[in-house]
């Protein structure tokens, strides 16, 4: 078993969550950083995969060229918004996260790529509910918006987010997109209504797994798969 070391707890409405790390040689660093709510694993530095691709595959779908505006919903651990930073595209990267203390955990070096994003000018932290913000009027447009904040469309973690799986949702979000612009959302599971809801409301929308293998030191290797459904406000050419 790890030696768990508890860096920061704090309790929520959606439960109590806490950042741990262990010591693990082959880790960057030499650290495996986690995030539990309640108990549960919610993301880990060990296997942040889905999590990097969630930004690569958003900006590979966005045909347009010039600087791009993205909006992430969800910090994390910060490899979503650490992956849109290496890209040259980005002229800023917004990451709203309803929970102050995430930023605080970014700020004061906690994080695994706190150095990182704490260096970057283009990085702008806003706290608030994405889900609320998306489904509401916007007062800017983005080329690119990101979120990776529920489990999965049928597994969220408070259920004031299920109406952004809806049409009527999804309709709303839309209007946060500049034309030719590309929403990305990430999933543990697949799940056929959202990928429908998407096809009624965008020009173009695709489905994308992602499928790798996390090795443990004291347990059997572990096969993952995440899903990233991408959707366009103007057809592609490859698909549409």
């Amino acid at each position: 078993m790890n030696d768990f070391e508890l860096i920061d707890s704090q309790e929520r409405s959606i439960g109590l969550l806490y950042l741990t790390r262990y010591e693990r040689p082959q880790a960057p660093g030499g650290w495996v950083y986690d995030v539990h709510i309640d108990g549960h694993l919610l993301m880990s530095s060990i296997s942040p995969l889905s999590e990097r691709e969630l930004a690569t595959r958003g900006l590979a779908a966005h045909r347009g060229g010039g600087e791009l505006s993205v909006l992430i919903g969800g910090m994390g651990l910060g490899y979503t918004a650490q992956a849109a930073l290496e890209s040259d595209r980005p002229s800023r990267v917004r990451v709203v996260d309803p929970m102050d203390f995430v930023f605080d955990w970014m700020r004061k070096g906690l994080l695994p790529l706190s150095e990182q994003l704490n260096a970057d000018q283009r990085l702008e932290l806003h706290q608030s509910d994405v889900y609320a913000d998306l489904l509401g009027p916007p007062d800017q447009l983005w080329d690119l918006i990101l979120v990776d904040v529920d489990h999965s469309p049928e597994m969220p973690l408070d259920r004031a987010s299920l109406p952004f799986y809806t049409p009527e949702g999804q309709a709303a979000v839309r209007r946060h997109l500049a034309p030719g612009g590309v929403l990305a959302v990430w999933s543990a599971h697949d799940n056929d209504a959202f990928a429908a809801v998407l096809d009624q409301v965008y020009a173009t929308a695709w489905r994308e797994e992602i499928a790798w293998v996390v090795s443990h030191e004291d347990a059997e290797d572990d096969e993952l798969h995440n899903v990233l459904f991408i959707a366009c406000t103007e057809p592609t050419p490859e698909l549409g």
